[in-house]
């Protein structure tokens, strides 16, 4: 037993590191987790107080546990099984394909890189390039909603930037969970999303296997009252106008509700902006005729190193209003047990209709394409106030002097953009950007129906 062993210095090292990381495992790492994981649950605690609708205990689950839990589910099971049929495959090579959907449809969300860092870059990066403007009632609609409800968020799509201005606006009332496509499963761009608590979709997937796991994870988030952001469009207008909503991800939530649980309530949010920040992407792709959207990463970053010289130099300007409105929720218990999909969509198409913010650059679009002669400098303001849907905007009046400002600084900046140019006294619009000029004036095209035909008419006869 006193017996001294001799051994190489290599091989002692190795035992001792061996013992370390067997001791670290069973006793230390557990209670380091156990130590951290009380820490996080104080501090969502702590966090659920201020927020008007609390982080549901769903969201937090460990993603590995969540995986396992969708993919052993009893709907997922069965379709892993018809796939096993219908593509003459064992079915533990499809019980695997299910379990990589899984894996890429489920986040990994953390409640501490979504409010220390994502809520905070998102509310700088949209004060840096926007004067952002809310609707005067966005939070009462929120808070008209039962708080028990599951709050679905519909939006249309106008840009990249709608998810950093939703995310920041609605940080005070809870995490939204975004559906976001393939563009964003870039590395690392994916990990930071992931841990926001979106979850990726294949928009052009077309698989039976996948669109179960998918619906099945959707279900899931809703019935445990995951607060949620959809796109229904199902990608960027590429015109500018608000395009028919699409039904899948909304079929997935009303196939699963079950009236005699939680509540399911749409919340309708019509976003616009002065400028778009991929404008010219957006119009290329549509008189291609496709949805490439073919952005340089070095184009990207020449524009951002302009931007920081321009704000180095203090020359740096926004790139004027963006406008966020919450329209009226609807509430599925009050649409009765037989909710007509096609109805659903409809009604939240034209409530994000109604609430269509109208920013100034879009207006001043509209008055170009309408008139067949420039537009006098003196009478821009009169125009623009006669244009103004009386009942539309996201703050009271504005005093004339004001509404000056904001009609000359939008003018300002269609001009620096090759858009307008003033001859003299009056605005005229440059024949080579009517594709610019008409993206943004579709924004607000519902609004007045017809008008912009008659306007075109008038300049053809011109």
């Amino acid at each position: 037993m006193m017996t001294t062993v001799e051994l190489p210095l290599w091989l002692f090292v190795l035992i001792v590191l061996f013992a370390a990381v067997t001791f670290a495992s069973h006793f230390l790492f557990p209670s380091v987790r156990w130590f951290f994981r009380r820490r996080l649950e104080r501090a969502v605690a702590q966090l659920n107080e201020r927020l008007t609708r609390p982080i549901e205990p769903f969201k937090l689950a460990r993603r590995h546990d969540m995986i396992q839990r969708l993919i052993y589910d009893p709907e997922v099971s069965e379709a892993i099984v018809q796939h096993a049929n219908d593509n003459d495959v064992p079915e533990n090579v499809a019980f695997e394909q299910a379990r990589r959907y899984a894996r890429e449809i489920v986040p990994s969300f953390s409640a501490f890189a979504y409010f220390s860092f994502g809520a905070r870059a998102a509310r700088w990066l949209a004060t840096a390039l926007y004067n952002v403007r809310t609707g005067l009632n966005n939070d009462q609609q929120i808070q008209s909603a039962d708080p028990n409800a599951t709050v679905v968020f519909v939006m249309n799509h106008r840009s990249n930037m709608d998810y950093v201005l939703v995310t920041y606006l609605a940080a005070q009332a809870s995490a939204l969970s975004y559906a976001v496509g393939e563009w964003a499963r870039v590395w690392p761009l994916s990990r930071l999303i992931k841990s926001m608590g979106a979850y990726f979709i294949r928009r052009k997937s077309r698989g039976a296997l996948y669109r179960a796991v998918l619906a099945r994870y959707v279900r899931m988030a809703t019935e445990g009252g995951v607060t949620q952001a959809i796109f229904p469009e199902g990608g960027l207008s590429v015109n500018g106008k608000l395009m028919p909503l699409k039904k899948g991800l909304l079929s997935y939530v009303v196939d699963g509700y079950d009236p005699k649980k939680r509540d399911v309530v749409f919340v309708p949010v019509a976003l616009n902006y002065d400028r778009v920040l991929e404008d010219r992407v957006l119009i290329a792709a549509d008189a291609r005729g496709d949805r490439r959207f073919g952005v340089s990463i070095t184009v990207v970053m020449a524009e951002i190193l302009r931007l920081l010289w321009q704000w180095i130099r203090g020359r740096y300007r926004k790139f004027g209003t963006a406008s966020v409105v919450f329209g009226p929720p609807v509430s599925l218990a009050a649409l009765g047990e037989d909710v007509e999909l096609d109805e659903l969509a409809e009604t939240l198409r034209d409530r994000i209709q109604d609430v269509m913010p109208v920013p100034f650059v879009p207006l001043l679009c509209r008055l170009f394409l309408m008139s067949p002669d420039p537009l006098p400098d003196q009478d821009l303001v009169h125009e623009v106030k006669a244009a103004m849907p009386p009942t539309r905007g996201t703050r009271p009046p504005l005093l004339d002097q004001d509404l000056r400002d904001r009609v000359l600084r939008a003018m300002t900046d269609m001009e620096t953009r090759g858009m307008v140019k003033k001859v003299s006294d009056t605005w005229v619009m440059l024949a080579e950007e009517e594709a610019l000029v008409r993206f943004y004036a579709n924004s607000i095209d519902d609004l007045y129906p017809d008008s912009i035909a008659i306007g075109n008419a008038a300049r053809a006869k011109s």
